[in-house]
């Protein structure tokens, strides 16, 4: 009888009679591959989603990233006077600044007012340098007599850290200090729109206005924001301000110190998933040598009617290969959806207490491909072995087992 090769679609039907002569033992291997992979693509997810929520926290502009806050030691008791400021300006690689004068005062809306510990008065482009972002509303606008405010600044007055606090009017005062250990009380002449707020629940009751609000010019900074040109420029722009006895900070440096923490976290939370991975595998792979065991004799009948050594490795490859791919799409799908599901909780707690929406459980489109290549790759190598057991097993072997 002349040796013929089997289609493709004749293995893939060939391939699904597991489903009807072995329908249990299939669906709780199929089961198995999918906790696996789920497992996986649950804990990945975390791990990016961490990564994605504490980068984004620190980078909300790209100019942040080469921006250098530069400010003097409390010890010290030195202020940044506008002549140090200039001088700055004027150092090779400095692209721009923005200082920030910080002082006491005092809020009011109608007949509520409270003492605010922090009052920051403002270059407008603070909040593009220093990467700092308001949660609910937008930053200080240019010909705007703005004003942003922080939750715990919010119920000093007695406002709702939501949007509904948006476009209300505050008066402020601010307690300047003089060289001679005094305090000038200086009275911003227009009221403030709120048109920014820091939801943050513990950050303490701080106000950010505009310097051109005040009616006198600041002459001392606590903290001053120094762009530099490029980041090839940024260290030796750093060490020449730390000569002169400034602190540096720098967001880039918390952002490389980020991406390593939550590197490593989600490494290790791919080995776990990896570990409940293999375990299944090793379930598949026990389940296609038990089978090959059990169809010893319609392998043999399958070769006494004409069916190739690679027939019969093809139809045996073609199994294990739609249990690896029915795992590992339904692996992903399980994963992705109790990720949604947690999404889904977290966000609603957080509206109701009044936070912002966020992703706990983020999964790149390129790892969810990456993981169910892998599951079908899996699935091919769990019934590699059976398969070529199956393929060279003769008829008269087979019959002999029978």
């Amino acid at each position: 009888m002349p040796k013929r090769s089997i289609s493709f679609l004749d293995l893939v039907r060939l391939s699904l009679r597991i489903f009807k002569t072995k329908p249990t033992r299939t669906f709780l291997t199929i089961l198995g591959m999918s906790a696996g992979i789920s497992t996986v693509v649950f804990l990945v997810s975390l791990g990016y989603g961490l990564q994605y929520i504490l980068i984004g926290k620190l980078i909300t502009t790209q100019d942040s990233l080469i921006t250098l806050a530069a400010s003097y030691p409390v010890e010290s008791g030195f202020s940044i006077s506008s002549t140090t400021i200039g001088n700055i300006k004027t150092l090779p690689n400095v692209s721009e600044t923005s200082a920030v004068g910080e002082f006491s005062g005092q809020i009011a809306v109608g007949d509520k007012n409270g003492l605010l510990p922090t009052i920051q008065v403002a270059d407008l482009n603070v909040f593009r340098l220093s990467g700092i972002s308001p949660d609910v509303g937008v930053s200080l606008r240019e010909n705007h007599n703005d004003i942003v405010l922080s939750n715990q600044a919010l119920q000093l007055i007695g406002l709702p850290a939501d949007s509904t606090t948006l476009g209300k009017e505050v008066q402020i005062q601010v307690y300047v200090p003089n060289p001679d250990g005094t305090i000038t009380n200086i009275a911003v002449p227009r009221s403030l729109t709120v048109v920014g707020i820091i939801s943050d629940s513990q950050e303490q009751p701080i106000a950010i206005i505009p310097a051109s609000e005040m009616p006198v010019p600041i002459s001392a900074y606590k903290q001053v924001y120094i762009k530099a040109k490029d980041a090839a420029t940024l260290t030796g722009l750093r060490d020449v301000l730390v000569k002169q006895g400034f602190i540096i900070s720098a967001n880039i440096d918390l952002v490389t110190q980020a991406q390593k923490i939550t590197n490593v976290i989600t490494i290790i939370l791919t080995v776990f998933g990896l570990a409940a991975l293999v375990v299944s595998a090793i379930g598949m792979f026990n389940t296609m040598l038990i089978g090959f065991i059990e169809r010893t004799y319609e392998v043999g009948v399958m070769k006494a009617i004409g069916a190739t050594d690679s027939n019969v490795q093809d139809l045996f490859l073609m199994e294990s290969a739609v249990i690896g791919v029915l795992g590992g799409g339904g692996g992903i799908l399980i994963g992705l959806g109790i990720g949604q599901i947690v999404n889904f909780i977290l966000n609603f707690v957080s509206a109701q207490m009044g936070g912002k929406s966020f992703n706990l459980f983020i999964l790149p489109f390129w790892f969810g491909m990456a993981v169910f290549v892998l599951s079908v790759g899996i699935g091919v190598i769990a019934g590699f072995l059976p398969a070529r057991r199956a393929a060279k097993l003769s008829p008269r072997a087979a019959f002999a087992r029978k």
